[in-house]
């Protein structure tokens, strides 16, 4: 089962993660919300919409930005809808 994880940290398990351009989009019901805070930051994605982000937080230690997820995804990207996405150090193991 895929799980994400930064310094020490599961910051989300679920065997129901949707894999899009070799990342693993975690439903958001799987995520330990205790390690994220919203960013401001957002970007756009030509195909898959306007990202918004997280910064997870462990013990402390502020990884900023290190989850985004599309808020309304464009329609060739549905499935990633209600999900969220990892990187900046955040290791998935599949």
């Amino acid at each position: 089962m895929p799980k994400a994880l930064w310094n020490g940290a599961v910051l989300a398990e679920s065997a129901d993660c949707e894999r899009v351009e070799g990342n693993f989009y975690f439903p958001a019901d799987s995520i330990n919300r205790q390690y994220f805070e919203p960013s401001t930051t957002h970007t756009v994605c030509g195909w898959k919409g306007t990202a918004s982000y997280y910064d997870v937080v462990v013990d402390g230690r502020r990884n900023p930005d290190a989850a985004w997820y599309y808020p309304t995804p464009k329609d060739a990207a549905r499935n990633i809808a209600g999900h969220v996405a990892f990187w900046k150090g955040v290791t998935v193991e599949p």
